[in-house]
């Protein structure tokens, strides 16, 4: 399998960064640790699988991929260098990995 370059840059809908170190004028230096993408209908495989990967690759701790026309999210946490996946609807109470005591309960979110 081809994986693309270390330095490719892309734009996350939504980014978490823990580590204010990597913080810089230009944006993150380095991996994200908590990524969201909300799909569009016009591009859908580039989050699913492009941006999959490249997040994978640069060590995204926890890639999710909400997709508001299915009301599904797919949660991908990072193990031991591996995707692990979990498929969720609007109707779930999401717990978020990387934090031990964060939830967000999707039900409660006026999304429509």
């Amino acid at each position: 399998m081809h994986r693309p370059p270390k330095h490719t840059i892309v734009e996350p809908d939504i980014s978490v960064i823990c580590d204010r170190n990597k913080l810089t004028d230009r944006g993150c230096s380095g991996a994200p640790d908590w990524v969201i993408e909300i799909v569009s209908s016009g591009n859908s495989s580039h989050d699913y699988v492009r941006k999959l990967n490249l997040y994978a690759d640069a060590g995204v701790q926890e890639y999710w991929i909400v997709n508001p026309m299915e009301e599904t999210v797919l949660i991908y946490h990072l193990e031991e260098s591996k995707f692990k996946v979990r498929s969720c609807t609007f109707q779930d109470m999401l717990d978020v990995n990387i934090f031990e005591d964060l939830r967000i309960d999707f039900s409660s979110l006026d999304l429509k």
